[in-house]
């Protein structure tokens, strides 16, 4: 499926705005039947445009109150392979994100902490000991707007 219509764009706007509406409520903003609201989301989720839907947490209410972006850049790539690092990084429950990025750093990393002092412990404890770790620079999320997609 490469062609989407205004009617797949306003549907897709519409879940990602709330994902939790169901078929007959997103027909009835869209002037659409529930049958069809279903079969649009069915063709949209077979082609792989819309890859799943998943729940959005507020961390703060959760008790973590400190959200830290790390670059990590590897010391030894020849000697650690790139898979080795991301399986090793993925393991580690804090760590919310792994990106491979080209630029300064090999690595961006998106870390939840409750506190400073526990993000120091995942750092020295957790992230530091990983195979390969080189430098890495540490930026504390001090707040967070969200923006819509390319579709809003």
């Amino acid at each position: 499926m490469n062609e989407l219509d205004d009617t797949d764009r306003q549907l897709l706007l519409a879940l990602s705005q709330d994902a939790t509406l169901s078929a007959g409520a997103l027909g009835r903003k869209l002037g659409l039947s529930q049958p069809a609201t279903w079969r649009r989301i069915k063709r949209l989720q077979d082609s792989g445009i819309i890859a799943g839907r998943r729940l959005d947490l507020d961390r703060e209410k959760l008790g973590f109150g400190v959200t830290v972006f790390l670059g990590v850049k590897l010391a030894t790539k020849g000697r650690v392979s790139l898979d080795d690092f991301e399986r090793a990084v993925s393991a580690i429950p804090e760590v919310q994100t792994v990106e491979h990025v080209l630029g300064m750093y090999d690595y961006r990393l998106r870390v939840t902490a409750r506190d400073i002092a526990d993000f120091e412990r995942v750092l020295r404890r957790r992230v530091m000991t990983l195979p390969g770790v080189g430098d890495v620079e540490a930026n504390v999320l001090l707040s967070e707007e969200r923006r819509p997609g390319p579709l809003g």
